[in-house]
């Protein structure tokens, strides 16, 4: 059973069309190595849309993308170095669509002008419970209880035909 310990993630990028479904299949994988099954698709839709952004508005198309679990939640941020990319229309719709699929969400600049883009989703790690034996259920010699002072039939004897009675 894997453990959930704190794990961190970094991978830079040259964004183009075809480079996003790898970086997708790669941002997948080491979800699933977290037993973060869950959040694959949340995730690596949230990262598609800002990379696709990014390759449409953009002039410097490098991008770093980092994954942080503490445990409690994942925040994914990607970071883009274009110091000219400002919100238009086409990201704002980025932006809502991210805010509407995660628990939390930011964009920030940073000391060079860069800006970088985060959100966040809770989840927990993969637990295996471990199976219980529940008692089992009394059978029904346990619960009718016939009286000794009656005769009963018992067991047929296949020899002979005749009904052996119980005593």
């Amino acid at each position: 059973m894997k453990s959930a310990v704190p794990c961190y993630y970094h991978l830079d990028v040259e964004v183009d069309p075809e480079r996003v479904d790898h970086v997708r299949r790669i941002l997948a994988a080491h979800l699933r190595l977290w037993d973060l099954e869950t959040l694959v698709e949340p995730v690596c839709r949230g990262t598609e849309l800002v990379l696709k952004a990014i390759d449409e508005h953009a002039t410097d198309k490098s991008a770093s993308i980092e994954m942080w679990w503490n445990r409690q939640h994942l925040i994914t941020a990607i970071g883009e170095n274009d110091c000219d990319l400002r919100p238009d229309p086409d990201l704002r719709d980025c932006l809502g669509r991210i805010a509407a699929m995660s628990d939390g969400w930011g964009c920030c600049a940073t000391g060079t002008g860069a800006k970088v883009i985060w959100f966040s989703q809770r989840a927990r790690a993969g637990e295996r419970v471990p199976l219980v034996p529940t008692v089992p259920e009394p059978s029904l010699r346990e619960v009718l209880q016939v009286p000794r002072a009656l005769r009963v039939a018992a067991l047929a004897d296949p020899t002979d035909g005749v009904l052996a009675v119980a005593r």
